[in-house]
């Protein structure tokens, strides 16, 4: 098995969504590539799975910027010389960002889309017809709870509605071609990506006390249902959105107490 996880590194210390997943997914057996444009954030997540006390998993970096076409063509052409194929495609590179579309300039909105909703097309671009020749495989995408749940965040949630509205359409679209696709919603989870936005303890008790457990989620819970959605267990999942919120959604809206802080890198 063989995965690919964009954002595989995190911008701080600790346990980011990208680099969960890639932990779990290597725990499970997958040889995993590390996609990250910051190099050093990838090896830590690589020495990581490296040092696992039992049965360590393997794991490679490749430096890319997903925003670009010709990147994650040498990210796929660089992972099937290696590994021969690709049977899972974890995108979970994304940018945080506040503010109404009074407030929002316009090269910002680019920035948002570009890197929120077309890394994600550009890596399934060349992904899937490498899964299509080796008969199938799973993607999942990272979007968020903010994209059926606006609150200030207007450019992020439109982004992340995009790639709502991305997962179903490749769903669709690859299904004959033994392809699933899924799409995860975290809720306020607790990640490098947040505490390098100066959350204060406060602010933090607050979003735990905003789901009905009343209890904070990790980016362990993010990686383990990125684990489900891309296992064969999975098997007749696909075109779905999974709020992995503790029943956030369900319950009345809390201003202030989001999955994601200001401008900042996600996937980690």
């Amino acid at each position: 098995m063989v995965a690919i996880v964009t954002g595989g590194g995190s911008r701080g210390p600790g346990i980011g969504n990208g680099r969960a997943a890639a932990i779990l997914f290597a725990r499970e057996g997958a040889r995993v590539v590390l996609v990250d444009r910051v190099a050093e954030w990838a090896e830590q997540t690589r020495s990581m799975i490296a040092d696992e006390r039992s049965e360590p998993g393997e794991a490679v970096v490749i430096e890319a910027d997903v925003t670009r076409d010709a990147d994650c063509q040498r990210v796929v052409e660089q992972t099937v010389q290696r590994y021969g194929t690709i049977d899972i495609l974890h995108n979970n590179v994304g940018i945080g960002g506040s503010g109404s579309v009074v407030d929002t300039d316009e090269e910002f909105w680019d920035q948002v889309m570009r890197v929120n909703i077309k890394s994600m097309m550009l890596m399934s671009k060349h992904v899937i017809p490498v899964m299509a020749a080796h008969g199938g495989g799973a993607i999942v995408n990272i979007s968020s709870v903010s994209s059926i749940r606006p609150r200030g965040l207007t450019a992020y949630s439109t982004s992340k509605g995009a790639v709502n509205a991305l997962t179903m359409a490749m769903a669709v679209d690859h299904a004959p071609q033994g392809i699933r696709v899924n799409c995860i919603l975290p809720g306020p989870v607790y990640t490098p990506m947040v505490t390098s936005g100066g959350m204060t303890a406060a602010q933090r008790a607050t979003r735990a006390r905003a789901s009905p457990l009343g209890t904070e989620g990790t980016g362990w819970d993010i990686g383990w249902a990125a684990v489900f959605l891309a296992s064969p267990e999975a098997r007749w999942v696909t075109g779905q959105l999974l709020c992995v919120d503790g029943g956030m959604t369900l319950v009345g809206p809390s201003r202030g107490v989001g999955a994601e802080p200001s401008p900042s890198r996600d996937g980690g």
